[in-house]
């Protein structure tokens, strides 16, 4: 095998999320003799896409080993020589790329592109998640052919475009306009005209951004329901993969599908997370005192997969499959990066762990006094939720309602917060339901058999992603919570 990515030139698209910075520090730490990393960062020119590289990517402590490995001036030397941010939007054809001269270098050179570009919030709008996870993934795949030296794509996808699986799911493809529930029909450019009619009659109607966005928001949810999704987000990385299945041709492409991402296991350091994370939010609640219960079934797997692991099995993925075309069928491949099957976690065991943890280290008020925190109460139907919420939280609302109006607002802040309190819990609850209840696993066979390749390849070491060495309660512990809670303050 030759020398792993040396003389390669990758093309990331995504580049200042949570995932692209793991990569890419990955890829100069580990292989520094790469040729050329183009990554692409939403800015107006290369001046300002260099900047936001700089301040969003470079500054962040996830740097720091490599800083202290090799010097912070052979670090900047490297950066200079290795790393040009290409400043585009993935929703525009071509990135909307100006700068022709960088873009015939990008076709000239590129070998490998990895697609980690998303929006990720469960009901983003259902314009800008078109734009982006849907007709992103098109843009990519033209973009890829008109590259003439380009040998894989790797395309960074969700476990759950499988929607509220149950059983065993496969890790198998989307055929172009499949739905979920089998008796709609879903034809993307429908989909699209869908959305030009909603933003022309809310247009007509000269309502608000923020109203605007609420109506776009239910659209989303609207269609992905309609079609078997519980939500806009695993409803448009489906047919994201819809397409680039469908339109390939004969470019080599896998797709990697990571279960719920969570901090760093061991690279470059233990608990490296940014930005609150799906199950953070639940976590800054609970530590805060605000919330100490929630709904999921206590017997849900929770499947969970470290930052890192994700980022090797992608660097795993094209060493196994570039140039390797005879040896795997032509058919694209797909990878469950999963915990469940090996190595599961309960619901149950997480809520444990947080009352553990916040028991140990509790948080300060304002005022310095400890917020003591009671073992989470966990509901298992929404029924029960909703009931539990509105037998002591509305009869307290109304209180507190009361009582501002009859102080002349003396509450208002009181009851307001309350307020924002029930209506955080009710949302987040309807908006995670599919996976605190979710009952299905997945399939791993192909993650399996990419393992066994490292270990012939002898790059096991250097590419760990195998979740059975996880000791989840001294990973929750010791690792993920204090840094999800040093991000968070």
């Amino acid at each position: 095998m030759e020398p792993f990515l040396e003389g390669k030139t990758i093309f990331i698209t995504g580049a200042t999320g949570f995932l692209a910075k793991i990569l890419v520090e990955k890829i100069l730490r580990v292989q520094p003799n790469v040729r050329k990393l183009f990554l692409l960062v939403r800015a107006s020119d290369s001046k300002s896409a260099r900047k936001r590289f700089n301040d969003e990517v470079m500054q962040t402590e996830l740097f720091s080993v490599l800083r202290e490995k090799i010097g912070a001036n052979n670090l900047n030397s490297l950066i200079e020589e290795k790393v040009f941010p290409v400043a585009g939007d993935i929703s525009f054809e071509d990135f909307g790329i100006e700068n022709s001269e960088m873009k015939d270098e990008m076709f000239k050179e590129i070998d490998i592109i990895i697609n980690s570009a998303a929006t990720t919030r469960f009901d983003e709008r259902y314009d800008i998640a078109m734009d982006i996870n849907v007709l992103g993934a098109l843009n990519v795949l033209k973009f890829a052919k008109r590259c003439e030296n380009v040998k894989i794509i790797v395309h960074v996808s969700t476990a759950y475009v499988c929607g509220e699986g149950e059983g065993v799911i496969p890790e198998k493809s989307f055929s172009l306009g499949e739905t979920l529930n089998k008796n709609s029909k879903l034809d993307i450019d429908v989909e699209r005209k869908v959305i030009d009619e909603k933003l022309k009659e809310l247009e007509a109607q000269s309502l608000t951004t923020k109203e605007v966005t609420i109506a776009m928001r239910d659209l989303g949810i609207q269609r992905a329901n309609l079609h078997g999704w519980p939500n806009t987000y695993s409803f448009t990385k489906a047919m994201g993969e819809m397409l680039l299945g469908h339109y390939k041709e004969d470019l080599q492409l896998v797709i990697i599908r990571p279960t719920i991402i969570t901090s760093t296991y061991k690279e470059p350091f233990p608990g490296w997370i940014e930005g609150v994370k799906t199950v953070d939010s639940f976590i800054l609640a609970y530590g805060k005192g605000v919330m100490n219960f929630c709904f999921g079934d206590p017997n849900t797997k929770l499947d969970m997969i470290p930052g890192d692991m994700v980022v090797n099995s992608i660097l795993a993925s094209i060493i196994a499959h570039i140039g390797n075309d005879e040896y795997y069928s032509s058919e694209e491949l797909i990878y469950h990066i999963s915990s469940s099957g090996i190595n599961p976690l309960k619901t149950s065991d997480i809520l444990l762990f947080l009352f553990n943890y916040f028991t140990k280290n509790p948080w300060m008020t304002k005022d310095g006094n400890i917020i003591k925190v009671g073992k989470p109460t966990l509901f298992s139907s929404m029924d029960s939720f909703r009931k539990y919420i509105s037998t002591y939280y509305w009869p307290l609302l109304k209180i507190v309602e009361l009582a501002n109006v009859l102080s002349w607002r003396r509450f208002d802040k009181t009851y307001k917060d309350l307020k924002r309190k029930i209506d955080m819990a009710i949302r987040l609850s309807e908006l995670y339901k599919p996976y605190l209840l979710f009952h299905g696993s997945f399939d791993d066979a192909n993650t399996k058999r990419l393992r066994m390749t490292m270990k012939e390849h002898k790059m096991d070491g250097v590419l760990n992603f195998d979740p059975s060495c996880i000791k989840w309660e001294d990973y929750f512990m010791n690792t993920h919570l204090p840094g999800a809670v040093k991000h968070i303050f």
